[in-house]
């Protein structure tokens, strides 16, 4: 019998999935560029209903016990389910490069002596490592993992919180301050970022609901954390950076831990998925290998400077998997549409495409009501929806 997780391993892998620079990163960005008394509410907004969709997408594949991409196959169909796969993949490498790099750029101005070059190989390899041995074999080293980063999170929380109080005069805002609905859409865009990575981890859950609950709880709270740490540090005055505010605190070797650790947890997981994913395209890949090559091409992503594109690569990724998510969601939940009716897997991506469309439009425009990934994510789910009533009455 097929040994399955259970709800503490699953808490452990959400919980460090959020702990990342990529999630400090983007706190650091709304502390930055918004008043204190503005920025609570749209960011724990688009955390909560960004938990929500992710719990949702996840007990899709905890249900029907298929990994994130196999799941798909029912709204888009075989060939629609290789379609975002591919896009899974691509978008997976780029991610985990966008994550070295950061890691290793904090790393760097934490004055170690090796290059930044070298220390985005060695994230990767360390990352390869952890892909090759599969996630059974890690899960006990990931709980001590991620006991030691939760505490040493913690010090430099109450540290940095310190640190914040001694300086609030010196936090000056932007003159172009961000709206409500920007916040919401870099608040809701880390959990989307994961839609198309969930499942891989949920189909093999002991207890499908409560497992899949506990990890977007886990992942929603670690996330609003990594938030408030960026938060703290865009506190502590105009342009400070994760590395300085490590070294402020006399957080030294602790601070290196805190940046590895966090950095190889998060992109481990991602690595793992885009193994899973390769199977979707083509049945005969190995996924670990997949995994371990991915590892090596993000790595020479991460050094040709995709670093400077985080923000932007963050909102194409929402732009693909907010409205294949809100097709996906309507299917399974709402009309459960028929999987072998191809008029309906057409239509689905019809309306995967008009919500992307809408994103990408949207996104250009400053604050729009509702944000970008609401107003795609309701353009699809209505399509989708009624394009299931429609051909059902026919």
């Amino acid at each position: 019998m097929e040994k399955r997780t259970g709800l503490l391993s699953n808490l452990v892998i959400w919980f460090g999935v959020a702990i990342s620079v990529s999630e400090i990163e983007a706190g650091i960005e709304i502390g930055a560029a918004s008043p204190l008394s503005s920025l609570w509410l749209p960011l724990v907004l688009g955390h909560l209903l960004g938990g929500v969709l992710l719990f949702l997408v996840g007990y899709i594949g905890a249900s029907v016990r298929k990994n994130a991409m196999e799941v798909t196959s029912s709204a888009y169909g075989k060939y629609g389910s290789k379609f975002f796969a591919v896009l899974n993949v691509m978008q997976l490498v780029a991610w985990i490069a966008v994550l070295n790099a950061q890691g290793a750029s904090a790393l760097e101005s934490l004055n170690l002596p090796i290059s930044f070059a070298a220390t985005c190989i060695i994230l990767a390899a360390l990352i390869a490592v952890w892909v090759y041995l599969g996630l059974q074999k890690v899960t006990k080293i990931t709980t001590a993992v991620m006991t030691v980063l939760t505490v040493l999170l913690v010090i430099l929380t109450f540290k940095l919180f310190g640190l914040g109080s001694a300086n609030a005069v010196t936090h000056t805002i932007a003159t172009q301050s961000l709206g409500f609905w920007n916040i919401f859409e870099i608040s809701i865009a880390m959990p989307i970022s994961w839609f198309p990575v969930i499942s891989d981890y949920t189909k093999e859950v002991e207890k499908p609901l409560e497992a899949t609950a506990v990890s977007a709880i886990a992942y929603t709270l670690a996330s609003l954390w990594m938030y408030f740490i960026g938060i703290e540090i865009a506190g502590i005055g105009p342009n400070y950076t994760i590395a300085q505010s490590i070294l402020l605190a006399n957080l030294g070797t602790a601070g290196i831990i805190i940046v590895v650790l966090s950095t190889v947890t998060t992109n481990f997981m991602a690595a793992n998925s885009a193994g899973e994913s390769s199977k979707v395209i083509l049945n005969r890949l190995n996924p670990k290998t997949v995994g371990v090559v991915v590892c090596a091409i993000s790595a020479a992503l991460a050094i040709s400077g995709i670093m400077d594109h985080y923000i932007d690569f963050l909102y194409l990724i929402a732009s693909v998997f907010a409205p294949m998510a809100a097709v996906l969601l309507v299917s399974f939940y709402v009309t459960k549409s028929d999987s072998g009716d191809r008029r309906i897997w057409y239509w689905n991506m019809f309306s995967w495409l008009a919500g992307f469309i809408v994103y990408n439009i949207t996104i250009n425009l400053d604050s729009i009501f509702l944000g970008p990934t609401l107003l795609s994510v309701i353009v699809s789910a209505v399509l989708a929806y009624a394009g299931a009533f429609l051909f059902k009455k026919n």
